[in-house]
């Protein structure tokens, strides 16, 4: 082989490294909770908690998680440390969801999906 089809070469196996890279899905995966009251108003500074449904099929690994409300009534899980341990087999993922606000408490499902953001509103009873 002489040294052009070696450059050729090398050029080749650069170029099909970096087109294999580019085409790896880099968008977060994530979780997004409203919190609403019983009147339909975001709600500010609710307790909300998600937990790994582990009967669920496919099953969802063990995962417990709390965030409050910000300011605009939702809550922002980041799931990467979830589907790294997950594996790129286990690509979805279902959750219960607990919101809590005073002596109020809510509950709702989500199903979520790796490097995507999954939304889900709950509503506080009266």
């Amino acid at each position: 082989m002489n040294k052009a089809q070696k450059i050729g070469l090398l050029l080749f196996i650069c170029l099909s490294v970096g087109f294999i890279q580019s085409c790896k899905n880099k968008e977060p995966s994530g979780i997004k909770i409203f919190v609403r009251s019983a009147s339909n108003e975001l709600v500010e500074g609710a307790k909300v908690i998600i937990v790994g449904d582990i009967n669920s099929d496919p099953a969802t690994l063990e995962y417990v998680d709390t965030i409050f409300t910000n300011d605009s009534g939702f809550a922002t899980f980041n799931m990467k440390a979830y589907y790294d341990d997950a594996g790129d087999d286990n690509v979805v993922a279902y959750f219960d969801i607990i919101a809590k606000s005073g002596t109020k408490t809510a509950n709702g499902y989500i199903r979520a999906r790796s490097h995507t953001t999954a939304v889900e509103t709950v509503y506080l009873p009266n």
